[in-house]
Parts: structure tokens; C-alpha cells; sequence
């Protein structure tokens, strides 16, 4: 039987596809050349979160040109992120210096004060993990991704963490779905007693949309939030107890259907 189920956004034909993208592309191989890879690379719990929390917000543009500046962070702290954080001692390798650019519109002056206000976090709340403990007590990730935007737009930090939830906010959902999701072999599962993995929300950019639009997933070529959520809903018909699998369906998608 084909075409959708009544109520179904997914046809099955295209859950079917999905299925078999995420089953062959959610591997160990899948971190090599991802911003993924630098989690990996450290062992301290604490080290790996702050690692990607640094590389998500980072991650953005060229591979080539942001991997060096996430290398750079981790060769400066000598793979102690958290406590180069934590410690202050980041200022010595990126000083507040506001006529050196870092990466792209992000100034020397910009991280640092990024930096500054992530140790903040780390004085009032004793981690990223106790940020997200208390900020989203309802266990939900929309809320803990609210919480992360407020406290660094209240600090005036914009660009590097978006400045509300209007936008995708795909990196911090994406550094959101590393942290959250267990059992797999790219994703952590350090916060899956924290956060609902059913609530995570599909990290989505232009590319993804037009990958969704072709897939007949969504109708519109926006990356808000409510996009996102609407993709993240049509996902969880697919994997209803795990939606963002359909994050390794849709680049093993994007993948097959490169040339086309």
C-alpha cells in the first residue's frame, strides 16, 4: 500500500527511505570531517560538553576554515577545555582584541567576551549541565534552548548563540541532539536523564529545507523555529521515540542525491 496514511505528513514509501538513510549513515565513521569529531577527541565528561558546546557554537560556513578555529581551542587548553574556561586562562590565548578577527564576523574581542560569559555560567551554575538542570526543569529541549539563547543575549553576546528562539537555532540544537541522544555512536547521551529525547528539535539550515522540501516534509523554504518543529513533528512519525534519527536520514539523503 502506498501514498499517506490519513493525518500522515510521511508518506511510507519515504519513511521507508528514511529508515534505511539513518540506519546507514548513523555510524562511527559518521564523526570523521563532522564537528562531532572534537567531543571524541577528550575523555572528561565535563571536557567533552564544553568541547561541544564550543564546536557547535562554532560551527557555521566552511569546514575547512571553522575546524582549525575549534583545533585551536582544543590545542590551547591542551584538551582540559573546562577548566581553560573555567580558570580564565583562555584570555591569554584569545585576548579581548577587537581589531583581530577569530573566524569570519567574530572578532578576538567577540569570543573572549563569549568565553567570559560562558566562565559566568560556569561560576553561578557549576557547569553547563547544572545550566540545563535548572533551566529546563520540565526536561524539554525548546526550553533549555531558550534558556541558552536568554543568558548570552542578556550578557550581549549575539551571532555566536542566536539572540532568541524566532530562528532554527540549529547549532545549539544540534549540540543539543549530541548531548542527548545515547546508544549511538556519535551522539554522547550525557544529558538523557535530562532532556527528553523525543522533545529534541531537527538542527536545520537551507540545506536542510531543501532536502525536507524535496521529501515533501515541509512546504516552506523557512528556517525558523516553527519550521524546524514542524520537520521535527514529521520526523517523529518516522521515529517516534527517537525523531532526530531523521538527522542522519536527511545527510544520508543529501548524500545519494547529490548529483541528481
Amino acid at each position: 500500500m502506498s501514498g499517506n496514511i490519513q493525518g500522515s505528513v510521511v508518506s511510507q514509501e519515504t519513511a521507508a527511505l528514511l529508515r534505511e538513510y539513518a540506519s546507514r549513515y548513523e555510524t562511527a565513521d559518521f564523526i570523521n570531517g563532522d564537528p562531532s569529531w572534537f567531543m571524541h577527541q577528550v575523555e572528561p565528561v565535563a571536557d567533552r560538553v564544553m568541547l561541544a558546546f564550543l564546536a557547535s557554537s562554532l560551527s557555521y560556513g566552511s569546514r575547512a576554515q571553522f575546524f582549525p578555529k575549534i583545533q585551536y581551542m582544543l590545542d590551547s587548553s591542551h584538551g582540559r577545555v573546562e577548566e581553560w574556561v573555567r580558570s580564565g586562562d583562555f584570555a591569554a590565548d584569545i585576548p579581548d582584541d577587537p581589531s583581530r578577527c577569530y573566524y569570519r564576523l567574530y572578532t578576538f574581542c567577540k569570543v573572549h567576551q563569549f568565553l567570559a560569559a560562558l566562565r559566568q555560567m560556569l561560576h553561578d551554575y557549576g557547569s553547563l549541565t547544572g545550566f540545563v538542570r535548572q533551566s529546563a526543569p520540565d526536561g524539554r529541549c525548546i526550553t533549555a534552548v531558550s534558556a541558552l539563547t536568554s543568558y548570552f543575549s542578556s550578557r550581549g553576546i549575539e551571532g555566536i548563540i542566536p539572540k532568541n528562539t524566532q530562528s532554527s537555532c540549529k547549532r545549539v540544537c544540534m549540540f543539543m541532539r549530541w548531548m542527548v541522544r545515547s546508544g549511538s555512536p556519535v551522539d554522547l547521551g550525557v544529558w538523557e536523564d535530562l532532556i527528553d529525547r523525543r522533545t529534541l528539535i531537527m538542527p536545520m539550515d537551507t540545506h536542510v529545507v531543501q532536502q525536507s522540501m524535496r521529501l515533501g516534509l515541509l512546504k516552506s523554504s523557512s528556517a525558523s523555529m516553527s519550521a524546524a518543529l514542524r520537520l521535527t513533528s514529521a520526523m517523529s512519525e518516522v521515529f517516534p521515540d527517537d525523531p532526530l534519527k531523521g538527522d542522519f536520514a536527511l545527510f544520508g539523503y543529501g548524500v545519494n542525491n547529490k548529483l541528481q
